[in-house]
């Protein structure tokens, strides 16, 4: 799974994923890419389940890019602890992504191929979006 090495502070706040993405909107590096529609929390477990997909369906021809990283702490309280005494325990780590990032890009495959591949990897995503071309072209 994808974590951080090391981090500034262990617990961090809530960063918000509401508004655009301000860079890392289009496709740079590959052919085609999966742009979100809607922004979420995605976990690194849901980024390693959308890249085996996508590894799998195009038999590890071409090439994949991922382009977030989960750099968030998310934090966890556990079960039948009361109120106060301090925030939890870090439990899992997440990426922010905002409308319009480009989170996955893929190259090297057939237009028909690469298509299919990024459309299955986003039902492993908590969040909506779109297989764009490096054209611009919107699907």
């Amino acid at each position: 799974m994808l974590q951080p090495k090391r981090v500034k502070y262990r617990r961090p706040h809530g960063i918000k994923y509401e508004g655009l993405s301000k860079a890392g909107n289009e496709v740079s590096f590959g052919m085609f890419g999966l742009q979100a529609i809607t922004g979420n929390w995605v976990t690194n477990r849901q980024i390693e389940a959308a890249r085996i997909v996508l590894a799998r369906y195009t038999k590890r021809n071409g090439q994949i890019w991922i382009r977030i990283y989960p750099h968030l702490a998310k934090t966890k309280k556990p079960a039948e602890v009361r109120m106060g005494s301090g925030k939890g325990n870090p439990e899992s780590w997440v990426a922010v992504v905002k409308t319009n990032r480009v989170m996955f890009e893929i190259g090297g495959v057939p237009e028909a191929d690469a298509r299919e591949a990024l459309r299955l990897a986003s039902y492993k995503l908590p969040l909506r979006s779109r297989v764009i071309s490096r054209e611009g072209k919107g699907e």
